[in-house]
């Protein structure tokens, strides 16, 4: 994130905290973040992380997506393609293919779980939960064996 885009949605996180007539410290203590780092967040020297937005945005009761959009910034570029981390997995010649199997059903898992994945455009998750729940081994692979 850029220092003006930073310095944008500090002013944004800023004004909505005023409008709760919030302290500075009730604020910071309601979202669990430093009074110190939320300074640094409200006048621009830093950016918040993902983690620490998604508290703020919360304690505002508002989506991060809409404290972008107040202060005129882009999000962040997207998770890189899921498409390509698999393939980087598979392509690892360090790794034998049961445990590539493994890391490939981790990695869906994850994604299926994380929040990004919740908010996907389509409706549906990027990688909504394996079918038979969640956790589920869609291979049905035993993967609890070691490597032989």
């Amino acid at each position: 994130m850029s220092s003006r885009s930073a310095a944008a949605l500090g002013e944004i996180i800023r004004r909505q905290r005023e409008i709760a007539e919030l302290s500075m410290r009730q604020f910071a203590q309601m979202a669990g973040i430093s009074n110190p780092y939320l300074s640094q967040i409200e006048r621009g020297l830093r950016a918040p992380s993902e983690q620490v937005l998604e508290a703020i945005a919360t304690t505002l009761k508002v989506s991060v997506d809409a404290l972008y959009e107040q202060a005129g910034v882009s999000p962040p570029s997207a998770a890189p393609d899921p498409s390509a981390v698999v393939d980087a997995i598979r392509a690892d010649p360090l790794l034998t293919a049961r445990q590539r199997a493994a890391l490939v059903e981790i990695y869906h898992a994850f994604v299926a779980e994380s929040p990004r994945a919740a908010k996907a455009p389509d409706g549906e998750g990027a990688g909504a939960a394996p079918e038979g729940g969640e956790g589920a081994n869609p291979s049905g692979a035993d993967l609890t064996d070691p490597p032989a």
